[in-house]
């Protein structure tokens, strides 16, 4: 977008923008979200930021009034698959506050200087001005959203103490914490720290399809999933954690509720990333459906489920796994092989109701975890080659690779060919524009979608077999052709359908 592009949306507060650039103004000394209610600026007073972190470093502070450090994050770090959007998507999985720059750098194959030059041409700001402005917002959710200690909010956020917390507050919001969690409409008292819970922002609209897709592959005693909610326990840096997410379509906002059981607070920032990008809560759905509804294939879908949701992964080892046994069979299969294979995880240390298991981790598969798996043997094997190499750190992939370097590291792997990774890269990457065509689900989904190609498939009046027509988006594409092949039928066409690899 230009700048008038950008100023239109300020003047017209079109919250469609709110979180995918900030508005900086010079006579006030404040930014501000697109939607803000208060009266429009004149263009020449106007400074339009990527990041919320370039303006703090500019001298900017948040606007008490629209709090643009409370609307869903910037979709353009999924789509982007550049170093810019490699970088953000560690900061916000917490890479610098575990690793340093050096860490994040190391990770993205670049010096530390190299990555502090180019974040800042690319965003206005360096990869700690990012992780301070990831800390700060995480900071004002815990203060607006929970009742946690000062101090607790302070580490939980990944500030290295207090006063530095406290300094970055007030620099930011132009606010003490203590002011900042006055603001707040309610809290819930007696909240502990480690029992959490947030409302969860997102732009509508929102599908909540993506919690049966969650469901019907829910693994006993490690996720548990209805139509509206999805529960599970996921290992993170420093230890076991739990959480649930609801949606409630009834209620006023149809809020999306966070709730985290158990989590050790050095861990929370990685949580919050993760769980955003499980439920794809930083995309931009307007856009996304408006590309998808001009194809004549889809529009009907896009009508009938408007902000379908492209389901992401909370560990990208796991998911590997899983995709390397969901293929070519079914999701039915694919659930009974990972229910067995399960047997291998630990307990967890922080159990609850149909919650008591850890899903095994690659050590715990490479050595005896394969022998629970069922299938041919090449499959097998193919899963502990896997298994063995993130064990002993022979491969390593993860949220700051983009589709090529994926490419590269993945096939190589005995059994895994262009689908594992194009499945991979959708819901570890968020890759928004992967099609696989080669996946019968999708086939069938098409004939679902009761479109047949003409004669002459030359023709431009003929949409190209590779949806080419709505990238950047096919891999929502795919979601909507799953749906419809997963969509009910006469039962003599349900058993028809082989629903491959949707793991």
């Amino acid at each position: 977008m230009d700048f008038w592009q950008r100023y239109r949306a300020i003047d017209a507060r079109d919250t469609r923008f709110d979180g995918q650039f900030y508005t900086a103004v010079r006579t006030t000394g404040i930014y501000c979200r697109p939607s803000c209610p208060a009266r429009t600026p004149k263009a020449a007073n106007v400074t339009f930021y990527e990041t919320s972190a370039a303006a703090h470093d500019a001298g900017y502070r948040a606007c008490k009034r629209c709090l643009p450090e409370a609307v869903p994050g910037t979709p353009a770090w999924n789509v982007r698959q550049d170093l810019a959007g490699r970088a953000m998507r560690l900061i916000n999985d917490g890479v610098i506050n575990r690793d340093g720059v050096e860490g994040l750098a190391a990770r993205l194959g670049y010096s530390a200087r190299q990555l502090n030059r180019i974040l800042s041409h690319e965003l206005g700001a360096g990869p700690l001005s990012l992780a301070r402005a990831s800390r700060a917002q995480t900071a004002r959710t815990l203060l607006v959203s929970t009742a946690m200690k000062l101090a607790d909010i302070a580490f939980a956020s990944g500030f290295s103490s207090v006063r530095q917390f406290n300094e970055t507050m007030v620099e930011v919001f132009a606010m003490t914490p203590t002011a900042l969690r006055a603001t707040a409409r309610h809290h819930k008292a007696g909240t502990a720290a480690t029992s959490l819970t947030l409302t969860l922002p997102y732009r509508e609209p929102f599908d909540p399809g993506i919690f049966a897709f969650l469901a019907v592959r829910a693994i006993p005693g490690i996720e548990v999933g209805t139509p509206a909610s999805y529960a599970r326990t996921l290992r993170l840096p420093h230890g076991d954690a739990r959480f649930s997410v609801n949606y409630d379509g009834g209620a006023p906002g149809r809020p999306l509720t966070l709730t985290i059981g158990a989590v050790d607070l050095r861990d929370l920032p990685a949580l919050l990333s993760r769980v955003r990008r499980l439920f794809d809560l930083d995309a931009d759905p307007v856009a996304i459906d408006g590309a998808l509804a001009g194809d004549r294939r889809l529009a009907a879908s896009v009508a009938s489920a408007p902000g379908i949701r492209l389901p992401g992964a909370v560990d990208p080892q796991e998911l590997l796994v899983r995709a390397m046994i969901g293929q070519q069979v079914t999701v039915a299969a694919a659930r009974t092989a990972l229910t067995q294979l399960s047997a291998a995880g630990t307990a967890s240390l922080m159990p609850a109701e149909g919650l008591d298991r850890l899903f095994p981790t690659a050590a715990e598969i490479a050595e005896k975890g394969y022998t629970l798996l069922r299938g041919p043997q090449r499959r097998i094997d193919a899963v502990r080659s896997a298994a063995s190499a993130l064990a002993e750190g022979r491969l390593d992939f993860g949220y700051g690779d983009d589709l090529p370097r994926l490419e590269a590291k993945l096939l190589p792997l005995p059994g895994v060919g262009p689908w594992t990774v194009g499945y991979v890269a959708m819901r570890v990457l968020g890759a928004p524009d992967v099609f696989l065509a080669n996946d019968a689900a999708v086939r069938n989904g098409i004939r679902a979608l009761g479109v047949t190609p003409g004669p002459d498939p030359l023709s431009p009046d003929v949409p190209s077999p590779d949806f080419r027509e709505v990238s950047p988006w096919r891999s929502y594409a795919t979601m909507h052709l799953w749906r419809a092949a997963a969509a009910p039928r006469a039962p003599r066409h349900e058993q028809a359908i082989p629903e491959k690899a949707m793991q």
